[in-house]
């Protein structure tokens, strides 16, 4: 485990990525990358909390709410930051997949009076 933490296949961390797109390719891993924003409220008082991001997950700075005590949160996603919200904003980047769309394309002859004429199928 300590060999693959310190040898292992090391992420894209989407750096060169700008923080005031919504989404853009990463031109080292060139995937795509959407920016997502996230603020923290206190469940109890509704207050705005400081927040990290430790292993992939949103968490407050302070265990306890300043304002009442409260040890539990809402995760709370914004669309756009705005700069009242920027000081307690955490971003995250997530690589957007998509499905690819396989499909076969063939042509079969039909012989109908003589004539042979070729029909488009399609197969998913």
């Amino acid at each position: 485990m300590l060999f693959d933490y310190l040898f292992g296949k090391k992420e894209c961390t989407h750096n060169k990525i700008p923080l005031e797109v919504d989404c853009a390719y990463c031109p080292d891993c060139g995937e795509l990358v959407e920016n997502q924003w996230f603020i923290l409220r206190c469940a109890c008082c509704g207050v705005k909390v400081r927040a990290m991001i430790r292993n992939g997950k949103i968490v407050p700075v302070d265990k306890h709410c300043t304002n009442c005590g409260m040890a539990e949160f809402n995760v709370e996603r914004l669309e756009k930051v705005n700069f009242i919200n920027v000081a307690y904003a955490v971003l995250m980047k997530k690589a957007v997949h998509s499905e690819n769309i396989d499909f076969t394309q063939s042509w079969v002859d039909v012989a109908s009076s003589g004539t042979s004429r070729g029909k488009l199928g399609l197969l998913k």
